[in-house]
């Protein structure tokens, strides 16, 4: 419940810099987490990345201020952080569909977008199997790529990342580095201390790292685990929010931000579906 009422502070800080400087580090830290995992986070609970969140929020109030104080079209997009007209008025259309000088005409058809409210609702009530494990330290090895602070083009990297390693010679080097009870290959989303992102795919193993491979060693820690028996990533990503929105808010536990996992026994490397495992590290909250 306490991440929910953090996550309520950040969106206040929004709102009260949408004419100003919005650091996402600050944001960020009224949450009480890392950068990348707060907009991460963010776009998981709210369906829309931080930046189309504030882009919205801002194109909502500026086209208030167009009608009801008959503003200038130049004020407004230098209140809002334009330098350039053409940024504004490409960034006002993206959001109502008409220029900022039509918008000051009345009878035009205008989009808001109210501030976003965090609250508990009552849900459908479906079931979410899970179970707890600890989990000693895990040295992976493998091939992984730079994710953005850009969530939607992470949906993208991601999934044209592992296409392209599938059907690359290096993904059955991967398979074969794996220990012969770990025929497992991972997909891992790991923050370091510098607030980079990499996205990985790899194995546990203790083999040497062979070129153009990393191996990191993942943390020893307490994880939440979810099983996942459908489309890959219409799948995950469903657990992915969940974990977020239903599970993690009445837990008892907190987000420990080491790593996200995904688990996928060997298969077909064409397969777009199937089992998989996500494992979401966890740290029991501390007590008041």
């Amino acid at each position: 419940m306490e991440w929910f009422k953090n996550l309520s502070k950040a969106i206040d800080y929004i709102e009260q810099n949408l004419d100003g400087d919005i650091s996402y580090e600050e944001a960020a830290k009224i949450a009480c987490c890392a950068t990348n995992y707060f907009q991460r986070m963010f776009a998981y609970v709210t369906g829309i990345t931080l930046v189309e969140y504030i882009g919205r929020r801002r194109m909502t109030q500026a086209a208030f201020e167009l009608q009801i104080k008959n503003a200038k079209v130049l004020d407004i997009a230098m209140k809002y952080g334009y330098t350039s007209p053409t940024a504004f008025n490409r960034a006002f259309q993206s959001v109502h569909g008409i220029t900022p000088a039509a918008a000051k005409s009345q009878g035009c058809q205008l989009r808001a977008y109210p501030p976003i409210k965090f609250s508990i609702q009552i849900q459908g009530g479906s079931e979410m199997p899970y179970r707890i494990e600890e989990k000693a330290p895990m040295r992976i090895v493998g091939v992984r790529i730079p994710l953005t602070q850009d969530m939607d083009k992470n949906y993208k990297l991601i999934p044209l990342f592992w296409k392209r390693t599938k059907q690359s010679e290096i993904f059955h080097q991967i398979l074969n580095l794996a220990s012969a009870s770990e025929k497992r290959v991972f997909g891992i989303s790991i923050y370091n201390a510098s607030d980079e992102v990499y996205y990985y795919i790899a194995t546990v193993t203790d083999k040497p790292v062979p070129e153009g491979m990393y191996e990191y060693e993942i943390l020893a820690s307490t994880w939440a685990v979810f099983e996942s028996n459908g489309p890959f990533k219409e799948s995950i990503q469903t657990i992915y929010k969940r974990f977020f929105t239903e599970w993690l808010p009445f837990s008892g536990y907190q987000y420990a931000e080491i790593a996200d996992v995904e688990v996928y026994p060997v298969y077909n490397e064409g397969a777009v579906s199937g089992y998989a495992e996500i494992w979401m590290s966890i740290k029991k909250e501390k007590e008041n």
